[in-house]
């Protein structure tokens, strides 16, 4: 069978040349998370090599999947937002070990593979409010623009008031501050890649006023040993592990359904505002989830930068594929990933929050009962240094007020059972 009648490339409009480099520009967009998951990871205790192998493996794995089998033209990896969820709330800010946390994961991904099968996937995004939708990811926005912040130097902690100005002489901050103004550039002016050269100029400045030191640029991979299958599930289910599974459960819900839909939209391929193959897109992306925590990654979900792929007319599972190989054509490049210091991809984290923030304008705010808890999410989020306390409080908010203000058959059941199991946590752990 050729390429041609496998993907139905005749009957999208597109061509073999035309998918490979819209698959190019989506890796390009997409590539600074070989960088940016393994730094993160490595913060909570994970072996960084081995993340880096995991996150190549899982994004090529998951977008192979979503071209061979959903035919779409989305790219997977490890998601922003639920690796620092990962990192910082749940193994920094709860103790919890990385391997225990891994098993969250998988269960959460073993969850979605449920609630996609049996169909329940969609009816869980529509009850639940678009202003808590949104808020969710604002709110992540600015625990990662926080995260980028410290990483950079910009923010430092402060005993008086929490949080101060870093040393703004200091080369890594000025080199964080170049590093990010020039992706907002590149951007701007539409140069393919521009977070992944933002990367790499600042890593090549670090090497001149950083103290860096060049470990060349190819070699053999590094072995996944240290975290593949590395999943403690006895060690989630003993640290209570509802509340963990239900907040990966809830970003990856919104995250991945709201992304597939997005990149499907400007792609010309929702008939009637629906897609035609939307439970396999949803199956491959639960399936890529459990094997990105069997590998050793965080939650792996829909890319939002492949919109860029179909901007270039990417319109099958071609580019999907084309994805796929670049991510493995990756793992040979180690030595170049070693060498990036947290403050070249601070830059990275830093563009993406801001890119998160633009969802504020959806919110409702002439209705309090909708913009308080869309506010209380967002707030509560950085301010918290925790996802899943903000949205928690976002939840019980939203529930409390529209109960007080006559408007409690507005809320969808399953607002009400998300409510009562964060309101039963706090309960339990105070």
């Amino acid at each position: 069978m050729s390429f041609e009648s496998f993907f139905q490339l005749k009957e999208h409009g597109s061509t073999i040349r035309t998918e490979l480099l819209a698959g190019l520009t989506t890796f390009l967009t997409m590539a600074y998370i070989i960088f940016v998951n393994p730094a993160i990871l490595h913060d909570a205790g994970m072996p960084r090599e081995a993340v880096f192998v995991a996150t190549c493996l899982a994004a090529a794995i998951g977008s192979a999947v979503m071209g061979l089998y959903a035919n779409y033209p989305i790219g997977m990896a490890p998601g922003m937002g639920l690796n620092a969820y990962f990192a910082y709330t749940v193994v920094l800010g709860s103790g919890v070990a990385w391997q225990a946390a891994l098993g969250a994961v998988f269960m959460s991904g073993c969850l979605f593979v449920l609630v996609s099968v049996l169909g329940l996937r969609g009816m869980i995004v529509r009850g639940i409010a678009p202003s808590l939708r949104t808020a969710i990811g604002v709110g992540i926005g600015l625990f990662l623009g926080l995260i980028a912040l410290k990483n950079a130097g910009l923010v430092v902690a402060n005993p008086a008031t929490m949080v101060a100005a870093g040393n703004l002489h200091q080369p890594q901050v000025l080199m964080a501050v170049f590093g990010f103004l020039l992706i907002v550039t590149l951007d701007h002016l539409r140069v393919r890649g521009a977070i992944l050269i933002g990367i790499i100029a600042v890593t090549l400045l670090s090497f001149v006023f950083g103290g860096n030191h060049y470990q060349g640029l190819f070699a053999a991979p590094p072995s996944l040993a240290p975290t593949f299958l590395q999943m403690d599930l006895q060690g989630a289910l003993s640290m209570g592990v509802v509340n963990v599974v239900l907040v990966f459960f809830l970003v990856e819900l919104f995250d991945a359904t709201g992304t597939l839909m997005g990149v499907a939209a400007r792609a010309g391929l929702l008939t009637e505002g629906k897609m035609a193959r939307l439970n396999r897109a949803l199956l491959a992306d639960s399936a890529a989830i459990v094997a990105g925590a069997a590998l050793g990654t965080s939650s792996t979900t829909a890319f939002a930068e492949s919109a860029a792929g179909v901007q270039a007319g990417g319109r099958t599972g071609l580019t999907a594929v084309t994805v796929a190989l670049l991510f493995l054509a990756c793992l040979f490049i180690a030595p170049l990933a070693g060498v990036v210091p947290a403050y070249a991809t601070a830059p990275a984290l830093l563009f993406v929050a801001c890119l998160m923030l633009r969802e504020l304008g959806e919110i409702d705010w002439q209705d309090t009962t909708e913009a308080v808890p869309a506010a209380i999410t967002a707030i509560s989020i950085p301010f918290t240094y925790s996802i899943a306390e903000g949205i928690g409080f976002g939840f019980i908010t939203y529930a409390v007020l529209k109960l007080c203000t006559g408007r409690a058959r507005a809320v969808a059941p399953v607002v009400w059972v998300i409510a009562a199991v964060f309101a039963a946590r706090f309960a339990w752990l105070a």
